[in-house]
């Protein structure tokens, strides 16, 4: 307590100085830096801030990414694409990283880089709310996919955030090695007069390259990426491959560089990625590690059926806690026909979004063997974000999730219901009033739709059982969607959709 009084009395320029340096070291033994510090440093005033230039013109005359597709201006959002640069650190560690997530890095040796920024920002100055969501673009494909803005760009438009996609990692940039097998698409291949001055000198340094992403947006110095408007919060989010870094960054990095003001790991594996890797010295992770528990700043994890079985997120659960958040979807798997076929068009106000989908044709080059599954994950995300948000602003936590029930722990499997419904979990009204069992189980077919789980549409006999007229249908779903808005998990926007597509629908008639 007593040294906890004096690191709080440091508030003189060279104390605050001294203070970053040591705090590192002093973290496990001490607290120093975590929930309980009361540090007058601002947040990220040790990450280097990089040079940005831009708005970015020239090549095929638009940003390459996978996004949505409609043009930006019919939500009242703009897009501007800007180029950041410096020296990125590295990152080694004094010891073997452990299983709790407490692990103690420090900064190792710099390389130059030049990768880009993608913002989408309100045009109108009056709507912005002061929190900007900074994206750790998806390369698991070859290619810069924004996974979490088209999962819920919905709630991003209407509640007046801005986003920022970085593209963090050498695959997006420079090309190479695909997790998924498929032919890079890398920006400097796709566009190569617009991108020909980027390099990135390794995924070693794309932690750090993501922090001084963040310090372009906080503290910008040249262009202003934002603009005049004035950001209050900054928020990290990374799906897949992506949360995998989230994790690696949460643990090792965020302790050194705390520039965001909360993290929201979405779809991580029970496998991590490294902290620094060739040609670096190799740093790996142990497997199923979570995340330390002495942050200064909330993190919610969000997982579906796929995630917590079939890639070994079960092995990493752990309860929540002050500053964590565990949320598991019932009916959801890692992709799905929203990520894929409806979402990359979904303006938010049609009840289409909240569709059954049936298709087994994810996208041209693939072909599943089973429809996908249509569960609407995407909805119980956007209530994610707005809780994170919540809790970040204003210190609200968001509810306490039930967790899937599953059997086994080296081979865990799902446990269902009589319908062929996981049971616990976030409950959607989908899952709850079903017309279909929505699995998140791999399934046969290309090597992609072992992500996409199923969807098993109930035949007339089994739907009339159930459902013998379309009032009682529509009464049972909106009781539903009722209560989880009231838990939570289904955002008030979202359930009139919902609702609305329930009543449209010929169910029972």
């Amino acid at each position: 307590m007593a040294l906890h009084g004096f690191l709080g009395a440091l508030r003189r320029p060279f104390h605050s100085a001294i203070l970053l340096l040591i705090c590192p070291v002093l973290m496990q033994a001490t607290g120093c830096g975590d929930a309980g510090d009361a540090s007058d440093s601002p947040r990220g005033a040790n990450v280097t801030t990089p040079e940005i230039m831009g708005p970015v013109s020239g090549g095929t005359g638009r940003p390459f990414i996978a996004a949505t597709t409609f043009d930006l201006a019919q939500v009242g959002y703009s897009e501007a694409e800007y180029f950041i640069s410096g020296m990125a650190a590295s990152h080694t560690s004094s010891g073997p990283l452990s299983k709790d997530g407490r692990w103690l890095a420090t900064p190792g040796p710099k390389a130059a880089y030049k990768t880009r920024i993608l913002v989408y920002r309100p045009t109108d100055p009056q709507r912005f709310n002061g929190t900007v969501i900074l994206e750790w673009l998806n390369v698991s494909g070859g290619l810069d996919a924004a996974s979490d803005w088209i999962m819920a760009h919905t709630q991003f438009t209407r509640s007046g955030l801005a986003w920022v996609g970085v593209s963090a990692q050498r695959v997006g940039v420079e090309g190479g090695f695909s997790l998924l097998g498929l032919p890079s698409r890398a920006l400097k291949i796709m566009d190569p007069e617009r991108y020909a001055s980027l390099v990135h000198p390794g995924d070693s340094f794309s932690y750090d390259i993501f922090s001084q992403a963040a310090q372009a947006i906080r503290r910008p110095r040249g262009a202003k990426p934002l603009g005049d408007l004035p950001v209050e919060k900054v928020i990290a989010v990374g799906e897949s491959q992506s949360a995998m870094r989230m994790v690696t960054y949460v643990n090792a990095v965020h302790p050194l560089a705390d520039i965001y003001d909360g993290f929201l790991v979405h779809s991580r594996l029970g496998l991590g990625v490294p902290l620094s890797e060739e040609p670096q010295a190799s740093i790996p992770v142990p497997y199923a590690a979570t995340v330390r528990t002495d942050l200064n700043v909330p993190v919610l994890t969000f997982e579906t059926e796929t995630d917590i079985t079939f890639l070994g997120y079960h092995a990493a659960r752990q309860p929540d806690s002050e500053r964590f958040r565990l949320w598991e979807v019932a009916g959801a798997a890692h992709a799905d026909t929203y990520t894929v076929i409806t979402g990359m068009e979904d303006l938010g106000d049609s009840p289409e979004a909240a569709n059954l989908v049936v298709s087994s044709q994810p996208l041209p080059e693939i072909e599943c063997a089973q429809p996908i599954n249509s569960g609407p994950q995407h909805f119980v995300l956007n209530a994610a974000l707005a809780s994170l948000d919540e809790w970040i602003r204003r210190g609200n936590p968001p509810p306490t999730a039930p967790r899937l029930e599953t059997s086994g722990w080296l081979l865990a499997r799902i446990l269902r219901d009589e319908h062929g419904n996981a049971l616990g979990g976030i409950r959607t009204p989908q899952v709850e009033v079903p017309i279909a069992a929505f699995s998140g189980e791999p399934q046969g077919g290309d090597l992609f739709c072992i992500l996409f789980g199923s969807t098993a549409p109930f035949d007339e006999a089994q739907l009339s059982l159930l459902y013998p007229d379309h009032t009682s249908y529509v009464s049972a779903f909106n009781g539903a969607t009722d209560r989880a808005v009231q838990e939570g998990f289904i955002l008030p926007p979202d359930a009139e959709l919902m609702k609305a597509a329930a009543a449209a629908s010929d169910i029972g008639s």
